[in-house]
């Protein structure tokens, strides 16, 4: 066999093997939920369905996910865009408005609700040591795990909920754990008359 010959079998064999791996990859993340824009809005978590009960106003349908441990990482080390919110819809009419919040993550997440200044965007409030922005202003929260309100964390593959009083204006959506505003856990929201 040709030098040639024996330097090229190991590129093509190489190359067989990064889009066999891709595909696979890519089944496992289709089959998971990973490439999915959002999650369902109820999941069934060991054996009790945990699902929001009939909104009032209008509904907001958030979804938090990470992609720490997929993507070989460990829980609580995440690089920036390793973890997103997501709104959907994005803009709603003044009044009550409920967002229900689905994690299809591996962590626990929330979804602290906090009125955007004039000039400002969603994703530039500063981060503290604690790795944490501040919820001054808050007017609301979903962080219990099948239930409304504040807790202590919406658990992967669950849901959980608040219903708020929103002024025309601007609002950010926001994880505040730990690392996660900083990695990308944001979103506008934006409500009209």
């Amino acid at each position: 066999m040709s030098a040639a010959r024996r330097v090229m079998w190991p590129a093509v064999f190489a190359a067989a093997a990064a889009l066999v791996l891709g595909i696979a990859t890519t089944a496992f993340f289709a089959a998971t939920g990973t490439f999915r824009a959002t999650a369902p809005a109820s999941w069934t978590v060991q054996g009790t369905r945990c699902g929001a009960p009939t909104p009032t106003g209008s509904v907001v349908h958030v979804t938090v996910e990470d992609m720490g441990r997929m993507m070989g990482g460990r829980p609580g080390l995440h690089g920036m865009g390793m973890m997103r919110l997501v709104a959907t819809p994005a803009t709603a009419p003044a009044g009550k408005v409920t967002l229900r919040v689905v994690n299809a993550g591996t962590l626990p997440h929330e979804v602290v609700v906090l009125p955007l200044s004039a000039g400002r965007i969603a994703g530039e409030r500063a981060v503290g040591a604690s790795g944490r922005t501040s919820e001054t202003g808050s007017l609301g929260e979903a962080s219990r795990t099948c239930g409304a309100g504040k807790g202590d964390g919406i658990l992967p593959r669950t849901t959980g909920w608040t219903t708020v009083t929103l002024r025309p204006g601007r609002y950010e959506l926001l994880c505040n754990f730990p690392g996660h505003y900083a990695s990308g856990m944001y979103a506008e929201l934006d409500v009209v008359r």
